[in-house]
């Protein structure tokens, strides 16, 4: 089995060649820099939701400036970017690679709510969707029932149950943890679902 480190565009991959086999494998490993920074704002957040609990700041605001709209604020700040903290805290020390990409499908281990293995036959279409100024991929399926009823771990599959419910897949993939950019993911992933499927 050959290995290859090699850029793709703006993806750094590792592509493993199997010549028994003749196939290819194209591995885009985590990025520990994006993963860091990530991390700093994830306890900045929490931070701040301590603040908002301990000393809540006075705002001339009914709604905003309201206690217990300040209370549930830092409650919801300190839950999510705290889970958001330990989930990437424990990815530091994973040594798989983020994404693989391969002739069965698409490998995910990007996040804490990695769907694992998603065959190229299960895959329907590959959407763009926006929170704010945050994109992802979501992988729409023929069975995103069979998805949701894998995940053991009840706050994964809350997760992935909302995303269900929000855009119509429980699978997404952003670029954040991995060592490429969105646009060129994006590119990639469709090649590779056009070249897999035909």
């Amino acid at each position: 089995m050959a290995v290859i480190v090699k850029r793709h565009r703006n993806i750094t991959t590792i592509q493993t060649i199997d010549k028994m086999k003749n196939e290819e494998q194209i591995e885009i490993p985590l990025s520990k820099t994006k993963m860091l920074l990530t991390l700093l704002g994830a306890i900045m957040f929490v931070g701040l939701g301590l603040w908002f609990l301990i000393n809540p700041p006075k705002i001339n605001n009914p709604i905003f400036g309201n206690p217990t709209t300040i209370f549930i604020v830092g409650l919801a700040s300190i839950i999510f970017f705290g889970l958001l903290a330990i989930t990437i805290f424990r990815k530091f020390s994973d040594k798989k690679a983020g994404l693989i990409i391969n002739r069965e499908g698409i490998t995910d281990n990007s996040s804490g709510v990695s769907a694992g293995l998603i065959p190229w036959s299960d895959i329907e279409e590959i959407k763009v969707s926006q929170v704010m100024n945050q994109k992802f991929l979501m992988f729409i399926v023929r069975n995103p029932q069979d998805y949701l009823d894998k995940v053991t771990n009840a706050l994964k599959r809350n997760a992935m149950k909302m995303n269900y419910k929000t855009y119509g897949s429980p699978i997404s993939i952003s670029s954040n943890a991995l060592q490429t950019n969105f646009d060129d993911l994006h590119k990639l992933l469709l090649e590779k679902m056009k070249e897999y499927k035909s």
